[in-house]
Formats: C-alpha cells, structure tokens, sequence
C-alpha cells in the first residue's frame, strides 16, 4: 500500500491545529442521463453493505437486468425532481447549503465544515482531505442519518476510514452517533411538520410516516435500524398528540424480491381510500434531506397512485433541508460531539 501526505493548503501552512467537521450523505449521479444514472447505481449497489449477498451470485445480476434497465427509469425519476437551474439533485443543494451555513454558526470557533456523499461527487475522501488540507488535525465525522443503519451510517464511516487508512499522518476521528430520538431532533421535526400542516387548505385525515426500507434478514442479524425508526415515531407521536392510528408507521423503496420491513407504504397508502380516508399527509423521519426516495417515490409516485385508488388529496410535508431549523439541530449534534474539543457554547436559537 502507498500512504499519501495531505499537505497543508496555501494559507494555512502556520496556522494552529484546528477541529473540523465533515457532513456526509448517500449520494447522487451527476446527471440524469443513461451513463450518470449507470456510473452512480454501479458504485451504490456493488456495496457489500447494501448487498450482502454473495458477489459471484449479484455482481451477474448486477453488472446484466439491473444495470441494463435500472439506469433509464431511475434517470426520468431524478429528471422529475432535478434542480435544473443548478443542474444538480436536491439532496446535493440541502447538503451544500447545510455545510455552508453550519460553517457560518462555527466560525467563531474557526471550525470548518466540509461535506461529501458516500457514492458520487464530491467524494467524502474528498471532503477528508480538504479538511486536512485547512490544518484539521481533529476531525467530526457526521453522518446525516437520524435512523443508524449498516446500510447507511457504517458504510459512511467505513468510507472516510479507507481515505484515512491511505494517509501517513492521520487525525484524530469522532464519529456522530445516530439521533433517532434526540430530543433536538423530534422538537424540530415536529415544528416542522406542524408549521407545514397549517399551510394546508385541507385537513389530513392521517399523517402516514413513511422511512426508507430494509431487508427483513439484516435486521435479523442484528441492525437496529427497525428499533430506531420506532423510536423516531414514538417520540414524535408524543410530541405532536398523535396516537399509532392517526400517524401510521411504514416503509418505502423495496428493492428485489426479498422480505423487507413491513408495511409497504405504497399499498397501505393505496389501501385508504376504500377506507374513506381520502384525504392524507405524507411525512420522511428517516431523512434530513429531500431526495429522489421523498421527492418522486413519495412525492410524485404514491401521489399518483393514492388519487387513482379513490383519494383526493396528499400532502408530502418537506424535509428539514436547509431550513432554520435544521441547522439549529446539527449544531446541537455537532457541539455535543464536540465536547472536550470545542469550549462550552450553547447553540444558537432561532426564535
């Protein structure tokens, strides 16, 4: 193996060790074409994390059907959501806004933020190496997971740990722990949400809560991602007055032919209407950020679907993204994370 020296950038050759702070997320092709769609899905589901199945039984399925017809639908679905003016997918501009103006709350502290997706650009190797670049000789890993899954917060780390297995002088590493029922989570949701639901010109009959599925058997083998997504609606059922029948929990985006947690939003929603429930809102505790998962399956894909069971109206309530709200909540994270590093600071409230 060959270990690489970051050097320090022009600028901050003297300058004092500094802590830094390194947002990550999933991911996103670089364009919506056949080709992005294709490089991106390629590098997501070679992931021993995301399958775990014998490579000599996927990688043929993988590298013959899947990648062959995956790329043209999922390429229309990120068309439909795609931020066009910046040719981008949302879930990059959330990301980039929300390490820019965590930046902002930071740097009285003279922390910087940098930010990377497991899979497509920027990389989190990237991200690892600017930071260390800017004189970081200890660093926050976060990534932006409320829920920990291996699918999803272990694979985040393993990533930045094979960049840092690379470098001859290695920082000092913490890493955010999963905030399925932080306080300063379920507080912000539920603003959130509640702020949304009264911009509505109709009233839900149901708030469903829809969280980003996963095999049955990983669960059995021990993740506790299940738990964790009942944590998030049990605590955010008590903050808002909801009860299991008014704010149902259930999962999206299964993906092959195997078992995975139950029940599947798509049906339950389309099951509703020959319920009388025809009128519903649509909420994602599992994500900070919108994206394709939110803003096309959910957003555009059930909507569709819901009306033609019989419905007449849902309502997807919007992520945190970039709101006031959502960078409170990572800066409470971050400077709990923080702690023995950073002086003592309350984060900043915003009314």
């Amino acid at each position: 193996m060959t270990f690489i020296t970051v050097n320090r950038a022009a600028g901050h050759e003297d300058a004092p060790p500094r802590i830094g702070v390194l947002l990550s997320n999933l991911g996103t092709p670089d364009g919506t074409g056949y080709g992005a769609v294709r490089r991106y899905l390629a590098e997501f589901l070679s992931d021993r994390r995301i399958i775990e199945a014998s490579p000599l039984i996927w990688k043929p399925i993988l590298y013959g059907p899947v990648l062959t017809f995956r790329p043209r639908k999922s390429g229309e679905a990120y068309h439909r959501i795609w931020h066009h003016d910046r040719n981008e997918s949302p879930l990059r501009t959330y990301t980039r806004d929300q390490a820019e103006m965590l930046a902002t709350r930071l740097a009285g502290d003279n922390v910087p933020v940098a930010w990377g997706m497991r899979y497509g650009q920027p990389s989190i190797k990237q991200a690892l190496h600017e930071l260390v670049a800017q004189g970081c000789d200890r660093i926050l890993l976060a990534p932006l997971y409320p829920q920990y899954s291996a699918t999803t917060t272990a694979t985040a780390n393993d990533q930045a740990f094979r960049a840092l297995m690379r470098l001859r002088n290695q920082p000092a590493i913490r890493t955010l722990p999963a905030f399925a029922d932080h306080p300063a989570y379920i507080a912000a949701l539920g603003r959130s949400i509640m702020a949304r639901l009264e911009t509505l010109d109709f009233k839900p009959q149901m708030i469903v809560a829809s969280f980003h599925g996963l095999p049955k058997v990983y669960v059995e083998k021990g993740d506790s991602y299940a738990d964790e997504c009942a944590r998030t609606i049990v605590a955010l059922r008590q903050v808002m007055g909801y009860d299991a029948q008014m704010m149902p929990l259930t999962f999206q985006s299964r993906f092959g032919p195997a078992k995975w947690l139950e029940p599947y939003t798509a049906p339950f929603i389309e099951s509703l209407p020959a319920q009388g429930i025809e009128r519903i809102a649509v909420i994602t505790p599992g994500f900070i950020s919108d994206c394709i998962e939110t803003l096309d399956e959910i957003g555009n894909e059930a909507g569709e679907d819901f009306i033609k069971a019989g419905g007449k109206e849902l309502a997807l309530i919007p992520c945190l993204n970039n709101s006031p709200d959502a960078i409170d909540l990572l800066e409470t994270l971050v400077r709990e994370e923080l702690a023995g590093w950073l002086p003592r600071k309350p984060a900043a409230a915003t009314g």
